[in-house]
């Protein structure tokens, strides 16, 4: 009933056109079947009577086959077969009609006939395609004859033929505007010699220099490429094929996955795009099953990482989004960025600091959240060795309101996002994200703690190394090259783990379903990040992605490792088992779990080493709370 009442003229109009081609179907397959004969006129008046009932299923059947809410400008294979299957239901009914209904009890023998039926058939399927084909047809040399209009430019796709037809259909679309696709160049042998779209393969990646000189040749210069995702897989070599492109002054775009049911659309290529192993697969609708309809509050939502939860968020269907902010400038861009995007979800943006209490406890109580994300954090490892007492004040404490406040609202969960650096800590960033870990699984953990009201869920989700967030080697590195050098790594051995902004954010969102649904034993997450990168690999290979090489153009240099460092990040503690739960992407650890009487006392002492401003007593109480603290240095 709910398809019905969005129902729409042009389909009511679809409905009358396969109402009218079953007729023309109907009648012709007889007249055919009997011209000149007979029975066609003797068969006549029974015929018109029973024309009415099968125009009505008729119609009923091409609805129920999605034939009258399938835009005819989209039309494809699908929808043929849905044609191939309505005809198929009709001719049947025919055939029933005419074994069991009429034929018996009127003629005494077969009223249509098995000709008739298959004459019926193959003209039904030929009426109900026509003009959908031929409006198909008109719409596709449209957009052609528009983007040749436009001064599109003359383009080479770069990948697999399957990724290649994607953006073609976005092209055909007009999804996809000013580009004209002249060829493939596709890492595939399988695809060599192949039309696609009637856009040919013209060699394989490597071919480009040649497939370039041709068409200049022939006064049709190829003006950019668009990378396709199977271009930027290890064995597509896409590093070489980019510095080949610079040298030819192509201009060169990508086209994101599409996994996400993003439209089609092109993006400039970043050095991020080339530094990962293929990313995780998310189950997109499950994450919308968790977020749609929901409240959610998202702190430090305009940093990198919580700017993306909260345009994920709402991405999945969130009703009404509060995002809590300390930086006035950070809190005015993502909630300007989030209105640009024309969101549907009631999107709500306060000043507020997570170390202030009241008013942490008072924002969450006006505003009920069902979910609360916490990104809010201190995470510049040099930083926090020098301010120990901030990062004190803001990790912990900060934490402790942040999960105090989402407890008293009576929100569903709480997911705080923490560190590998967590894992058997050696700086004040991962001591104060372990101590604030402790006390979400204390809280979740803890019976006692939420007596009367439904059991909140309080999990923390520990990653690595963003790339392109606030801080990261990536962007340092860049703006280090194009200042001319020297990019500056601490320790040629550092390695560490990457991850996109957006598989981050997706993850730890993943993670909240299952905390949702699992039992109470997991309350720290760790998402699986690959294989670790060797900064100083990621150095060179970003000074060779810009046409440049490293020694010669560019120097590396060697700083020294900062406080707070080590040379490997660990994904487990040498005390905490890895646990399966079933989820791609994502594991459960199981750190030890004081108990919430010891994290409470450890709190008071800290304040009061924080007034006294006494960095050694800090650092004692730590060490107490976390004894694994230093354990892995190296």
């Amino acid at each position: 009933m709910t398809r019905l009442t969005h129902l729409t003229l042009r389909n009511y109009l679809i409905a009358l056109h396969d109402a009218g081609a079953s007729a023309a179907a109907f009648f012709a397959a007889f007249y055919l079947r009997f011209e000149g004969a007979e029975q066609f006129w003797e068969r006549m008046p029974l015929l018109l009577r029973i024309l009415p009932y099968f125009l009505v299923l008729s119609v009923v059947v091409c609805y129920l086959f999605n034939l009258t809410t399938t835009k005819w400008r989209f039309i494809s294979l699908p929808d043929a077969l849905n044609i191939l299957r309505a005809a198929s239901v009709l001719a049947i009914a025919l055939l029933v009609l005419d074994y069991i209904l009429v034929a018996p009890n009127v003629h005494g023998t077969f009223f249509f006939g098995k000709v008739t039926i298959i004459l019926f058939w193959f003209l039904e399927v030929s009426f109900l395609s026509a003009l959908r084909f031929a409006y198909r047809y008109f719409r596709y040399t449209r957009v052609r004859h528009h983007a040749k209009s436009e001064e599109a430019s003359p383009t080479l796709l770069v990948g697999r033929t399957a990724d290649a037809e994607i953006l073609l259909r976005g092209i055909e679309s007009g999804a996809v505007k000013r580009i004209w696709p002249v060829g493939i160049l596709s890492p595939s042998v399988s695809d060599r010699g192949q039309l696609i779209r009637n856009v040919p393969v013209l060699g394989n990646i490597d071919d480009v220099e040649d497939v370039a000189a041709d068409f200049a040749r022939r006064n049709k210069p190829i003006a950019r490429t668009v990378m396709l995702p199977s271009a930027f897989e290890a064995e597509a070599h896409p590093e070489t094929f980019l510095m080949r492109a610079k040298r030819l002054r192509l201009i060169v775009s990508r086209l994101p996955s599409l996994e996400s049911g993003d439209v089609p659309r092109l993006a400039p290529v970043a050095v991020e795009d080339l530094l990962l192993r293929q990313s995780t697969t998310i189950d997109y609708a499950r994450l919308e099953a968790l977020v749609k309809g929901k409240s959610v509050i998202v702190t430090g939502g305009g940093g990198s990482i919580g700017a993306e939860v909260c345009h994920r968020v709402v991405a999945f269907g969130a009703a009404r989004l509060l995002i809590i902010e300390n930086s006035e400038p950070a809190l005015y861009a993502v909630t300007e960025a989030l209105a640009a995007l024309g969101v549907e979800a009631e999107v709500d943006g306060r000043i507020a600091d997570i170390r202030d209490r009241e008013r942490i406890l008072r924002l969450m109580s006006e505003f009920k959240p069902d979910l609360v994300f916490h990104a809010a954090a201190l995470k510049h490892v040099p930083i926090l060795e020098r301010d120990w007492s901030e990062g004190v004040k803001t990790n912990i404490f900060g934490s402790v309101n942040v999960a105090d406040a989402a407890l008293a609202a009576g929100a569903e969960a709480m997911v705080m996002i923490s560190t590998d650096k967590a894992i058997e800590p050696v700086s004040m960033l991962g001591l104060t994200k372990r101590f604030a870990e402790m006390y979400c699984q204390a809280l979740d953990h803890d019976p006692a703690v939420q007596v009367g009201r439904k059991r909140m869920r309080l999990i923390s989700v520990r990653f690595g190394n963003v790339l392109a967030s606030n801080g990261s080697v990536v962007p340092k590195f860049k703006a280090q090259i194009e200042a001319g050098g020297p990019v500056t790594v601490t320790h040629p051995e550092m390695v560490r783990y990457f991850m996109t902004i957006r598989e981050a954010c997706d993850l730890v969102i993943t993670a909240a379903t299952h905390a949702l649904g699992a039992q109470r034993s997991v309350s720290v997450y760790v998402l699986n990040m690959g294989q670790p990168v060797k900064i100083v690999d990621l150095a060179e290979r970003m000074i060779r992605l810009s046409g440049l090489q490293p020694g010669i153009d560019i120097e590396v240099v060697f700083t020294g490792m900062r406080p707070g460092e080590r040379l490997n990040e660990i994904l487990f503690a040498s005390e905490e088992p890895a646990v399966e739960i079933g989820v791609a992407g994502i594991m459960a650890a199981k750190p030890n779990e004081p108990p919430m009487q010891a994290l409470k006392n450890w709190m008071t002492a800290l304040r009061q080493a924080i007034e006294n401003d006494d960095p050694a007593t800090i650092k004692t109480i730590l060490k107490d709370a976390v004894p694994e603290f230093g354990s892995n240095a190296a």
